[in-house]
């Protein structure tokens, strides 16, 4: 596991594994322009590219929670390396799940002081974020998740939030707050119905950003389209006597 030292944001030559791996920050949001790669974030230049900002943002977040390192999917995994990006989308549930906590960076929502008060469906709910593939894991899987406005003002937490969240989602709030205890008690129709009418850029990416929700590893093969999500209906019924996965396609 690759991080970002939260002071320097650069990369830490060293990586990073099982019990080595130090208390880290995990930020989760959707991809925008000028995005900061492996390969860019040590290059002086990547500094005055537009998505450094979300970079330092979330590493000046780290540093106020006490936390020295940070990891930002975009410059974190080398996805030239078939192997590494395999590794990566097969324990991205568990870099979720052991950061010790998230940011959820809705960078197209604007600050709405009084949100938290009114609890509406305000601009909050029509996020980007909460349409994406990848983003049903990263809220799912931590136990302590922010969330944050496009000027990175904290809206409220996963627990705050919860109801509306629910709504919203459909996600059942003991889900949201007990995370894979009770993960596992829910039936393979509903895990596949709370992902139905999310978007991923990649028709591969809708299958692979479920590995995590059923806790399954899957090696990803890019170019294979809609066969992925046929491997995994395959997996799951390899693993589950609940044939309702086959209802969806």
């Amino acid at each position: 596991m690759r991080l970002l030292n939260a002071e320097t944001c650069a990369l830490v030559e060293h990586e990073f594994s099982g019990e080595d791996i130090p208390k880290y920050a995990i930020l989760s949001h959707t991809w925008g322009q000028e995005e900061v790669s492996f390969q860019q974030i040590r290059d002086p230049i990547a500094r005055k590219m537009a998505g450094f900002k979300k970079i330092r943002s979330c590493c000046e977040q780290a540093l106020q929670d006490g936390l020295k390192f940070a990891w930002v999917d975009t410059c974190c995994i080398d996805k030239s390396s078939s192997a590494e990006l395999s590794e990566a989308i097969n324990s991205m549930w568990n870099w979720y799940k052991n950061a010790e906590t998230c940011y959820a960076y809705l960078s197209d929502t604007a600050p709405d002081e009084y949100f938290l008060r009114r609890l509406e469906i305000s601009n909050f709910f029509l996020s980007r974020w909460f349409k994406r593939g990848w983003t049903l894991q990263e809220l799912i899987a931590p136990d302590d998740v922010n969330f944050f406005d496009s000027d990175w003002k904290l809206i409220g937490t996963k627990k705050q939030l919860v109801g509306p969240i629910n709504r919203i989602t459909g996600i059942d709030e003991a889900v949201l707050l007990e995370g894979r205890p009770v993960l596992r008690t829910v039936s393979v129709a509903r895990k596949m119905s709370w992902a139905a009418s999310r978007e991923c850029t990649r028709k591969e990416d809708e299958a692979y950003c479920l590995i995590g929700i059923f806790q399954l590893s899957m090696p990803p093969l890019y170019g294979e389209g809609s066969h992925a999500f046929r491997r995994l209906q395959q997996l799951i019924s390899n693993y589950s006597i609940d044939q309702s996965i086959f209802a969806f396609s």
